[in-house]
């Protein structure tokens, strides 16, 4: 069974749900042409969709968040903490990007234990935490000690899934994940629980996350131009994608633009 550090009946406290503390902060974040003043709070527990244009913008936050790639500028502070090392927020993320970057002569249980190591876990807890993950990413029990390329793509995914969850992360950062799998196994895997566990899907297909985001972020031109909740999509009438987001978003844009003329006249 997957875990989070904080048990979730004490997180269902009243009192902590009020709060609502951020799991991610990102302030006048930039990076090249990609990201232009990014300003963004992601609240602990949420699921949250990214979608870009330009596309790669999406990938280049969940990176720079993972602490793979250096923004030119801006602050970014996860669960409270603006120092990104091991002994900073690097223990609380994890990142799943489309390669999982494990190599093909690699056993899946190989490629946990290594995890287990970089991790500096007791054997006691090496142990049930890779079979809890593996479990979870359904690694087929025959495939576990054999090399992941004889598995492909799949079992490579599956793998790579297993270890970013066997730090039992708080935020886990997920950059067009699983696509080797088809959609009805990849969505099951990628229902992850705790309500205390932050989790941040960079997509180009947004209709393919359908059920497993709460929220979406749209960064257009590098900038968050869309904060929304993934149902006001269908309360306006529109589909969950690139175009509907980007409807909403000139919607928003419009009505907000017509609110401050009619404030600027009425002084």
């Amino acid at each position: 069974m997957l875990a989070s550090s904080t048990p979730d009946a004490l997180w269902s406290a009243p009192s902590v749900r009020l709060l609502r503390p951020a799991a991610v902060s990102c302030s006048n974040l930039g990076r090249g042409r990609l990201l232009d003043g990014c300003t963004i709070e992601v609240p602990v527990g949420a699921r949250l969709l990214v979608v870009a244009e330009p596309e790669a913008s999406a990938s280049t936050l969940l990176r720079i968040l993972a602490g793979l790639s250096r923004p030119d500028r801006g602050r970014i502070e996860i669960a409270g903490l603006t120092d990104p090392s091991t002994e900073g927020w690097g223990r609380r993320v994890a990142y799943l990007g489309p390669d999982p970057g494990i190599h093909a002569w690699m056993t899946p249980r190989e490629a946990l234990e290594l995890a287990a190591r970089l991790l500096e876990l007791s054997p006691a807890e090496a142990a049930r935490r890779t079979e809890s993950a593996m479990a979870w990413a359904r690694v087929p029990p025959d495939a576990a000690d054999r090399p992941v390329g004889r598995g492909g793509p799949p079992l490579l995914q599956r793998t790579g899934l297993a270890a970013a969850l066997i730090a039992e992360p708080e935020v886990l950062l997920l950059d067009e994940p699983l696509r080797a799998l088809d959609a009805e196994e990849r969505s099951r895997l990628l229902r992850l629980p705790g309500r205390r566990r932050t989790v941040i899907i960079a997509s180009r297909y947004p209709a393919s996350e359908a059920g497993l985001a709460t929220h979406l972020a749209f960064l257009r031109d590098g900038r968050i131009a869309l904060l929304a909740r993934v149902d006001e999509l269908e309360a306006a009438g529109l589909p969950l994608s690139m175009r509907g987001i980007g409807a909403l978003a000139d919607r928003r844009a419009a009505a907000a633009g017509t609110s401050q003329g009619r404030a600027a006249a009425a002084r």
